[in-house]
């Protein structure tokens, strides 16, 4: 009786180069139906549009945008101040709480 050899430990073989065939067929198929249904040529005309936008602003100056970044800063550093004072408050009144509680 012979015993026949085992199978391999995948179900279906395939090799890299197949892998990456199958997903830039899947890649291309998805870009043509987006193609085909109009939606490349929207996506393209909102970032030509986008541009366009962009170009009429104002950017801030040097000095302005230095301003603006102390600014920031300063009131990042108050409200770590802020919630790290609340945070010390609220913890005082519940260690006094317990204490009130464990002596009652």
């Amino acid at each position: 009786v012979r015993i026949p050899p085992p199978p391999p430990n995948c179900e279906i073989c395939v090799n890299d180069y197949t892998k990456f065939g199958i997903g830039a067929a899947v890649v291309l198929v998805v870009f043509g139906v987006l193609w085909k249904l109009g939606h490349v040529a929207r996506l393209a005309a909102y970032f030509h549009e986008t541009r366009e936008e962009l170009r009429k602003c104002t950017w801030p100056t040097v000095d302005e945008l230095k301003g603006s970044t102390v600014v920031v800063m300063i009131t990042i550093v108050g409200l770590g101040i802020y919630t790290m004072g609340i945070d010390f408050i609220i913890a005082l009144l519940v260690s006094l709480l317990n204490t009130i509680n464990k002596s009652a």
